[in-house]
């Protein structure tokens, strides 16, 4: 049975994952804090989406631009203009709404009337220097991309790039949304995953349609299922004033809408090249033209989300075939092994000499190369169960006879339970071959 939203929440914060901001005031409205494990989840997301697009690929470099940016940029852009939700205000409470999120009744109070749609600007405003003056007001920016379009030629020519070549980027971004909400679905503080692919005029379609597919792939590697993702080209008169075509990736949210955008696939054609200026020499043509630009944008905090989704599994009676079934619910989170936050767990069988000695070496063995727990409390069974349920791919247990007989420990599989005696001189090397 597909999890539930209500019960993902408490379970990200019951197991350090994610916590309201601020909740012993209260929290703010669509902020959120990634406990332990959430920050490492998060961090691992981000390091294997720029390990495939970025690090492993000859065509793309990164960046990392600032987050309060000049007012000029997003006059150029378009946002100060285009970059708005239609709001709507309950007569009767006040309460704020997006016009599309809207029925017949005000979800708050019940009331039936509402003003007419105002636009409001999503962008957070701020004030650089001593003064509160126009002449002072900058922005944090609400897309990552702008960062890399003023950036165009610097990177370029620095770089020695010739088309087709990409940017990529990972960074914070802030929009203030009217109605965030669905947990870290739609928050007003998050994390983008960009990449800005430079090409010629006329070769924009056939690399549209490559960062389609390479995008979609790139979730299905890393766990997410067939069935719970899919394309969906945005119509004509749904597109962004920039955009010649949109392909959202949209994931089966356990929420009201259900299908969601996870990820956007956009050809912005040469439009916010045009807009900053920025050109590259090409020779074929013997002088400056504006490159075609296809943007693959991902949410960290959306794909977190997803990811935790689709791995969450729980299992009635539990999941031992060695002993009677406790008729308790057992958790199961399935992570992929690449972005679950804790690789390995340490577990001695006790917490007394020579065993616990000998596994703070085996933890201090593997730890250079791989996110380690340690837990010497209560049964070896419940600590596996712990294990499990944050998605720990493997758990290593030193017994007495590790240290009596054969140097060896034993390696549990979370996903099999299948146990295998390995010596500790070929741990390192039997991970390394688990985590290829």
């Amino acid at each position: 049975m597909p999890v539930t939203m209500d019960t993902l929440v408490s379970f990200a914060k019951r197991r350090g994952f994610i916590f309201p901001t601020a909740e012993v005031y209260g929290g703010l409205g669509g902020f959120w804090d990634f406990g332990p494990l959430g920050v490492e989840l998060k961090n691992n997301i981000k390091q294997e989406w720029w390990k495939r697009f970025v690090q492993q690929r000859s065509d793309v470099v990164g960046l990392d631009s600032a987050i309060v940016t000049n007012p000029k940029v997003f006059e150029k852009s378009g946002h100060l203009v285009n970059f708005h939700d239609a709001l709507v205000e309950c007569k009767k409470c006040h309460q704020r709404f997006k016009s599309d999120d809207v029925g017949k009744v005000c979800a708050n109070c019940g009331g039936k009337e509402f003003t007419k749609p105002a636009n409001f600007n999503l962008m957070f405003k701020t004030f650089i220097g001593s003064t509160e003056e126009s002449v002072s007001t900058a922005y944090l920016r609400p897309e990552t991309a702008q960062g890399i379009f003023v950036n165009f030629q610097n990177v370029q020519q620095s770089m020695r790039l010739k088309l087709p070549f990409g940017i990529g980027q990972i960074g914070k971004a802030f929009r203030n949304e009217i109605t965030p909400g669905n947990f870290i679905f739609r928050s007003r503080e998050f994390e983008q995953m960009e990449l800005e692919y430079f090409c010629k005029p006329g070769e924009d379609d056939q690399w549209f349609e490559y960062w389609r597919k390479e995008s979609m792939q790139w979730f299905l590697d890393f766990g997410i299922k067939k069935d719970n993702i899919r394309f969906f080209d945005q119509p004509k008169s749904e597109l962004a004033h920039y955009s010649k075509a949109t392909t959202d990736i949209e994931y089966n949210f356990p929420f009201d809408k259900g299908w969601s955008e996870l990820m956007g696939v956009a050809n912005r054609t040469d439009f916010d090249l045009k807009a900053h200026g920025q050109t590259i020499r090409d020779e074929e043509a013997k002088g400056d033209i504006t490159p075609y630009c296809i943007e693959p944008s991902a949410g960290v905090d959306r794909a977190a989300l997803a990811f935790l989704i689709d791995a969450y599994e729980e299992v009635e009676g539990g999941r031992s075939t060695t002993t009677e079934a406790n008729k308790e619910k057992e958790v199961v989170l399935r992570l992929n092994k690449h972005l679950a936050p804790i690789k390995v767990a340490i577990l001695p069988l006790s917490k007394k000499e020579p065993l616990a000695t000998k596994a703070k070496e085996v933890q201090a063995l593997i730890n250079k190369d791989y996110n380690t727990w340690y837990d010497d409390t209560q049964s070896i069974g419940r600590r596996y169960r712990r294990q499990d349920e944050i998605g720990t791919p493997y758990c290593v247990t030193i017994d007495f006879e590790t240290v009596e007989k054969d140097n060896a420990v034993t390696v549990r599989d979370r996903d099999t339970m299948a146990q295998e005696r390995v010596a500790v001189s070929e741990l390192a090397m039997f991970l390394r071959d688990k985590f290829l």
